[in-house]
């Protein structure tokens, strides 16, 4: 057996593949671009074929320089974005619905107001929203007929299972941490829920079986890799990387920015019901044990800059945001909620829509420029606070993503949260997770803590705003989302 881990990190906006050394070190990088479609306002869609042709696509590629030296696969995935396929083919049926697809709206607030969010929540952690798989499902069985008549033959899984099923030649399985953001699991007893299943009308037939984050999960079949690999790691993007930012204990945060912004702070074996609107969510599972953790969700980050650059044309890259931004002292009164998906945690208003407040003539592309990267941290001390309320109070963030490359947001995080923030130099910890778990789970590790060691080194940055200045912009900030929400 080697000791390369390879990994799968299929994403919202790309597919990609990497190949690790046990030392933490990146040996190699491939990527494509995934198109998303928008049928109508509100909707978002992939072509699950796409998703496996480019993922594929870009495992072979990376495998090219690794000399027969894989231990084993993980993966880590977009979460809540359902993909339904035959069991026979193994060819998708229907477009796979992606986390961000509001349609199902009105089907979770006359679910809320018949008064189920509590069971909901209750059972899963999760609240009434159409972020969240179960919704999707629903509304797919009820207006696409193909998947009705696929009777038995009929596969529903989120983007991990679909995946594993391709590579493996049909093997039906889910990760504890993606089944935990269907709304269909019960978090505490770690099996599909039979009252869940029936409120949304989801045939556990076409479910998976709820797997560990890190084992014997199943075996690529050689054709599509070249060689039979051990597909020994699976988690949803959010939990690889907190664990990939070595957030093992209790207390420990961690905030990725890239297309969305997802805090979560972990909470050890205790799955703390929030009182605060967050989340809670399974943050992996090992030995048929599972850890919890606290989850805020921004369903807005890094697809803002893209919205600025390609539907504004304010941009004309996503790093010229930082430039702009350095270029003027303050926002001059500009704020921008990017509420371009509704609003997510705190708020869940999945009807809200973006709004830029505050221009007057002396405004310019670089106030709003910095008042979309200003939101980024905005976002993030509504969820400190939040956090706080649930006992979850943080100490230290650590961040990674796309987004976070840029120095000036770092350091506005670390100003508005008045909080040191920590960045690895490495900033791709989804990956790294989820190759922390394929090497427990091949063996090359003991122990996720002993994993810990591929993070490498970090660098931090520390709170060097007044006061005065923070609790400006924070009431600005408050006003703008008053004003969305009103």
């Amino acid at each position: 057996m080697g000791d390369d881990l390879l990994v799968i990190d299929e994403g919202t906006t790309s597919s990609r593949a990497m190949l690790f050394g046990v030392d933490g070190r990146c040996r190699g990088t491939a990527q494509r671009d995934l198109t998303q479609h928008h049928p109508a306002p509100g909707l978002v869609e992939h072509d699950a074929e796409e998703i496996w042709r480019a993922s594929l696509a870009c495992a072979r590629e990376v495998l090219r320089g690794a000399d027969g030296r894989v231990a084993a696969l993980g993966i880590s995935n977009q979460r809540e974005t359902i993909v339904f396929w035959s069991r026979t083919s193994g060819r998708a049926l229907a477009p796979a619905i992606v986390w961000q697809d509001r349609r199902t709206a009105d089907l979770c607030e006359a679910l809320r107001e018949q008064g189920r969010e509590p069971l909901v929540q209750a059972r899963t952690g999760l609240l009434l929203d159409p972020y969240f798989s179960a919704s999707k499902i629903a509304w797919a069985l009820a207006h696409w007929p193909q998947l009705r008549a696929a009777g038995d033959d009929l596969c529903i899984g989120t983007v991990e299972s679909w995946l594993v099923f391709r590579l493996t030649g049909g093997l039906h399985v889910s990760d504890a941490t993606n089944a935990s953001r269907t709304a269909l699991m019960d978090i505490h007893r770690g099996g599909w829920d039979e009252e869940l299943l029936d409120l949304w009308g989801v045939p556990r037939r076409a479910l998976p079986e709820i797997v560990d984050c890190a084992g014997s999960l199943g075996t690529t079949l050689p054709e599509h890799l070249g060689t039979p690999i051990p597909i020994a790691g699976l988690a949803g993007d959010q939990q690889a990387a907190a664990i990939g930012q070595a957030c093992l204990a209790p207390g420990d945060s961690k905030a990725t920015f890239g297309t969305g912004a997802f805090i979560l702070t972990h909470t050890g074996g205790e799955a703390p019901l929030s009182r605060h609107r967050l989340l809670t969510t399974i943050a992996w599972q090992l030995g048929g044990v599972r850890r919890y953790a606290l989850e805020g969700s921004v369903f807005v980050a890094g697809s803002l800059v893209q919205w600025l650059r390609d539907s504004l044309g304010l941009l004309s890259c996503a790093s010229e945001s930082e430039s702009l931004a350095r270029s003027v002292p303050d926002n001059g009164g500009v704020y921008l909620v990017p509420a371009l998906s509704g609003l997510g945690a705190p708020y869940w208003q999945p009807s809200a829509r973006a709004a830029l407040s505050g221009l007057s003539f002396s405004s310019g592309r670089a106030h709003v420029a910095r008042a979309a990267l200003e939101a980024m941290a905005h976002q993030a001390h509504d969820l400190m606070t939040a956090f706080a309320g649930d006992g979850a109070a943080w100490q230290c963030l650590k961040i990674d993503g796309g987004m976070v490359a840029n120095d000036w947001i770092a350091q506005d995080l670390a100003d508005m949260l008045a909080l040191p923030v920590e960045r690895p130099l490495f900033v791709e910890t989804t990956a790294l997770g989820a190759a922390m778990l394929a090497g427990v789970g091949c063996g090359l590790f003991a122990s996720l803590d002993e994993a810990a060691a591929m993070r490498g080194a970090v660098e931090g940055f520390a709170p060097a705003m007044a006061a005065e200045v923070r609790d400006a912009r924070l009431a600005g900030w408050a006003d703008a989302v008053k004003r969305v929400l009103g």
